[in-house]
């Protein structure tokens, strides 16, 4: 199975979903978005990583590196390789000077080494058709680049509309209008009652 590489776009904080967080992936050179809920503790440790902050003691990702760093294993690459009933399953590859081994780990914790170590994270086909988001190209012609940021959304509960009452197309109305306000753990509750509207026809 093909490969995609993927990078961090944002990670983002809803208010609507208490602890809520969301780190939103997107393909390298490509228009989709993968956005996965994780916790705050996780969201944390990424947040950390990708601002280069220095904590005064080692948190427990940076431990793991240090103690992989310390007898010799590097972390190649991370895989995001399977997704059942709304949860992503990732794997870590490792290697030695004589082994490469896969270990299976919470894609948020694999998320938060992979950028420790600087190594590319990818997923496969089926899980960005599934869980993917497509983001409309501004109309330029040329595709934007996703720069790396860290964002801390808060996000309106105001407008938050009973989902099941609207139409399919009301949904993907709606869809893009928080994936333009960058509210991606809104963006996942209606893309995941736009994916069952479609398995149930």
């Amino acid at each position: 199975m093909k490969k995609i590489e993927l990078e961090i776009v944002a990670l983002s904080h809803s208010i609507t979903q208490t602890h809520s967080y969301a780190v939103v992936l997107g393909e390298v050179n490509g228009l989709r978005r993968l956005p996965i809920v994780i916790g705050g503790f996780e969201a944390q440790a990424i947040a950390v990583a990708l601002e280069k902050m220095q904590p005064s003691r080692p948190l427990t990702h940076d431990l793991m590196k240090n103690f992989m760093t310390a007898f010799a294993i590097d972390l190649h690459e991370i895989i995001i390789c399977d997704l059942q009933e709304g949860i992503f399953y990732s794997k870590l590859v490792c290697s030695t000077e004589n082994d490469t081994v896969e270990i299976d780990s919470r894609t948020s914790d694999a998320i938060a080494l992979a950028v420790r170590f600087g190594c590319p994270i990818y997923t496969y086909e089926n899980i960005l058709d599934s869980a993917g988001i497509l983001m409309e190209d501004s109309g330029s012609g040329k595709k934007k680049k996703a720069k790396q940021e860290v964002l801390v959304e808060e996000s309106d509960s105001s407008g938050h509309e009973d989902l099941k009452t609207m139409s399919l197309e009301e949904l993907n109305t709606l869809l893009n209008d928080v994936l333009e306000s960058e509210d991606y753990i809104r963006a996942i509750a209606i893309r995941d009652e736009i994916n069952s509207r479609k398995k149930g026809h």
